[in-house]
C-alpha cells in the first residue's frame, strides 16, 4: 500500500502542475485495483482529485487526518480492523522542485485479512474459553483431592489424640503432603514405642514393688496367725525389716531414674574425677571386703569434667559395687582413669561371672537383669545401669561395655574434658 502510494507520489512529482486532468492521466496509467480511493490534494489541502466523493470533503478540501500530517511533510500509514475488514490508509507528500505542491491519500480494504483477523478471533476465543474451562475443572479436581489427602491426615491427627498410635497414614505421590504424612508415620511409630515403654515400665516397676509387699504381708500374716516363739519372731520381723529396705531402696532408684529423665537444665560444675573415684573407693571398702574382693586404683591422668559431682559420683557407685557384687571371691575390681585427646576416660573392669553376649545389648534397659535369682539375692533391681546411662548422656558423655562369661565385665564411661585453664582463656 505504501509502496503504491510513493509510485503515485513520485509520477505526480514529474508533472510540474497538479490539476485533475493530469493527475487522472497519470493514476489511470498505474494498476491502482486494489485501491478503493485515491485522492490528491495541493500544498493547501485544497481537493484536486478524488476518486470516490464523500462528506469529507468540506468546500473542496480534504481534511482527513492522513491528508493533514502529509502535508506537514510526513509519510503516514494507518489501518485498522472494522466490521471484518481490513483498511489500510496511506498518505505522502507530493514535492515539485523541492518545494511541497501537495499530497497523495490512499485508502484500501481487504476483505480476505479481515476474514483471517476474524477467523483467528474467533479461535483465540475459543481455545481461551476451553483454557478457561479447564483450568476451573483442574482447579476444582485439584482442591477436591488435595482437601481429601489433607483430610486424610486431619482424621488421622484426631484418631491418635484419642490414644490410638497404631494408626498411621498411608499417603501415595511425591509432593508435600506425602512428606508430611511420612513425618507424621515416623512421629507416630515415636509415640507409638513411647507408649509402650511407658507401659512396660509400669507393669514391671508394679511387679518389682508388688514382690517386696507379698513378701511384707506374707510375713506379717504368719506372725499375727501362729504362735511363734520370740527367736522365730525376731526372725520373721528381721525379714520383714529386709524386704522394707528393699522396697526403699527400689523406690529411691525410681525416683532417680525419674530424675535422670527430666530434661530440665542442670547446673555443673567442674570436677575432678580422681578425688571422687578415691571417696567411692572408702565409702565400698567394707562391702569388698565381706566379699573377699580388692579394689585398685589406676590414675594414669586426672582430668576435670563438667558434672554435677553428685551425677559422677552415683556413676562410679553404680559400677563398682556392681563390680563387687558380681565378682568371685579373691576377684578384683579395677578403676582406671585416662586421658583420650579431648576426652577423660573411666575404665571399671572386674574379674566376675561375666556377662552373656546375647544379655549384652539390653543391660541398660530398665529392670533387666542378666540372672534374676542372683540379682535378687544381691538386692538388684535392674534400674542402676539404666540410672548410670541416663546420668552420662545428660553431662553429655558416653558408656559403653564389654564382657567375657566367666573372666569379667569392663565398663568404660566417657567425657568430655573440660580444662580449667581453657575456660579461663574462654572468660
Amino acid at each position: 500500500m505504501m509502496e503504491k502510494c510513493q509510485l503515485a507520489a513520485n509520477e505526480l512529482e514529474t508533472l510540474g502542475v497538479l490539476n485533475y486532468q493530469s493527475v487522472e492521466n497519470v493514476l489511470s496509467s498505474l494498476e491502482m485495483t486494489t485501491v478503493s480511493r485515491t485522492i490528491v490534494t495541493d500544498n493547501g489541502g485544497r481537493l484536486i482529485y478524488d476518486s470516490s466523493a464523500t462528506d469529507t470533503m468540506q468546500s473542496g478540501f480534504a481534511v482527513l487526518p492522513e491528508i493533514i500530517q502529509a502535508l506537514h511533510g510526513n509519510d503516514i500509514f494507518t489501518w485498522q480492523y472494522h466490521n471484518r475488514q481490513m483498511q489500510s490508509k496511506t498518505a505522502v507528500p507530493v514535492y515539485s522542485y523541492g518545494q511541497l505542491a501537495g499530497c497523495v491519500y490512499m485508502m484500501e480494504q481487504d476483505p480476505n485479512q479481515g476474514i483471517l483477523i476474524s477467523s483467528l478471533q474467533s479461535n483465540i476465543l475459543t481455545i481461551t474459553i476451553a483454557l478457561e474451562i479447564a483450568v476451573v475443572a483442574f482447579s476444582l479436581l485439584f482442591s477436591t483431592v488435595y482437601s481429601g489427602r489433607l483430610r486424610k491426615i486431619t482424621t488421622s491427627m484426631r484418631t491418635v489424640r484419642e490414644g490410638d498410635y497404631s494408626h498411621t497414614v498411608d499417603m501415595t505421590g511425591h509432593d508435600e503432603l506425602r512428606a508430611l504424612s511420612d513425618d507424621f508415620n515416623d512421629l507416630i511409630h515415636r509415640l507409638q514405642r513411647s507408649e509402650n515403654k511407658r507401659r512396660q515400665f509400669v507393669s514391671d516397676a508394679s511387679h518389682e514393688l508388688k514382690t517386696p509387699l507379698a513378701s511384707i504381708k506374707l510375713l506379717s500374716d504368719s506372725i499375727l496367725q501362729n504362735e511363734m516363739d520370740p527367736d522365730t519372731i525376731k526372725e520373721f520381723v528381721g525379714d520383714i525389716g529386709n524386704e522394707a529396705e528393699r522396697l526403699n531402696r527400689m523406690s529411691q532408684k525410681l525416683l532417680n531414674l525419674a530424675k535422670t529423665e527430666d530434661e530440665t537444665p542442670i547446673s555443673c560444675e567442674i570436677t575432678y574425677i580422681l578425688p571422687t573415684v578415691e571417696k567411692i573407693c572408702r565409702i565400698l571398702s567394707t562391702l569388698a571386703l565381706d566379699q573377699q574382693v580388692s579394689i585398685q586404683v589406676h590414675a594414669l591422668q586426672d582430668s576435670t569434667i563438667l558434672i554435677q559431682e553428685d551425677d559422677l559420683s552415683q556413676v562410679i557407685m553404680n559400677l563398682v559395687e556392681n563390680g563387687i557384687k558380681y565378682n568371685k571371691p579373691g576377684g578384683t575390681v579395677e578403676i582406671t582413669l585416662e586421658r583420650d585427646r579431648d576426652f577423660a576416660l573411666i575404665t571399671v573392669s572386674d574379674t566376675g561371672v561375666g556377662i552373656p553376649e546375647e544379655s549384652l545389648e539390653h543391660i541398660f534397659e530398665r529392670f533387666y537383669r542378666v540372672d534374676k535369682a542372683r540379682s535378687r539375692s544381691t538386692g538388684g533391681s535392674g534400674l542402676g545401669l539404666s540410672i548410670v546411662k541416663n546420668m552420662v548422656e545428660r553431662n553429655r558423655g558416653t558408656i559403653t561395655a564389654e564382657s567375657t562369661p566367666g573372666a569379667g565385665t569392663k565398663f568404660i564411661v566417657s567425657f568430655p574434658v573440660f580444662d580449667m585453664e581453657d575456660g579461663e582463656n574462654d572468660q
